[in-house]
């Protein structure tokens, strides 16, 4: 069963927007967590502009069940690309070293190259997720071909022995047949989408909501 993370950078980005502590992320968390979810994300970024951070000190200090390297710039908006984990085969494999030692499950971000998959293997990673930015772009015109590349590197990923996460523009449009394609799909992060319905629908409501669409057939 494919499992549900809440990223909560959005709670936080309106936090910081007044200063203090309203909303207060850590309530969000164990508010999603009491409503259905089965994960929490939250994502550091270089200027700091939701989550705070000092990141591998902080992930080493809290010992999360898992880690997502994601390569963000600093003038990135979001996240607009996944890893050449070939080119940065050294520093990912450090990384992975780092955090297992902890016992912390590694995952890497990537694009949905079959290449990149057996790559972040070299790595040591335990999964690879899907950058779905393109699969979400290209869905409303033609599903089957947004999908297939995504697919293919799943495939990749799993022959390589690497559990498989997916996120990234994921919505209550295109999720359930994303899951349906790739039942094998461990874990989808989702924020944007999922923060921006529940201004209309309520947390509970909207949670509810993505667990079903993951659940069905």
């Amino acid at each position: 069963m494919t499992r549900l993370s809440v990223n909560i950078n959005k709670i936080a980005t309106i936090r910081n927007a007044r200063g203090g502590n309203v909303p207060d992320v850590a309530l969000a968390a164990r508010k999603c967590e009491e409503f259905g979810a089965e994960g929490i994300t939250v994502h550091p970024r270089p200027d700091e502009r939701h989550i705070r951070y000092a990141f591998v000190d902080l992930v080493m200090e809290v010992v999360p069940d898992q880690v997502t390297l994601v390569p963000d710039g600093h003038n990135a908006i979001t996240s607009n690309a996944g890893w050449d984990t070939i080119a940065n085969k050294q520093l990912l494999t450090g990384l992975c070293k780092t955090f297992h030692s902890k016992g912390i499950r590694v995952s890497i971000f990537i694009d949905p190259i079959p290449e990149m998959a057996f790559g972040a293997a070299e790595c040591g990673a335990d999964r690879v997720e899907l950058y779905t930015a393109a699969y979400a772009e290209n869905y409303p015109k033609d599903p089957e071909k947004a999908i297939d590349p995504y697919l293919e590197t799943a495939v990749a990923a799993r022959d390589a022995g690497l559990g498989l996460n997916a996120g990234h523009d994921l919505s209550l449009e295109n999720l359930a047949f994303f899951v349906r394609t790739i039942p094998w799909t461990s874990e989808v992060s989702i924020g944007h989408a999922l923060i921006s319905d529940a201004i209309y629908m309520g947390l509970e409501k909207t949670i509810g909501a993505y667990l079903k669409e993951i659940r069905k057939k």
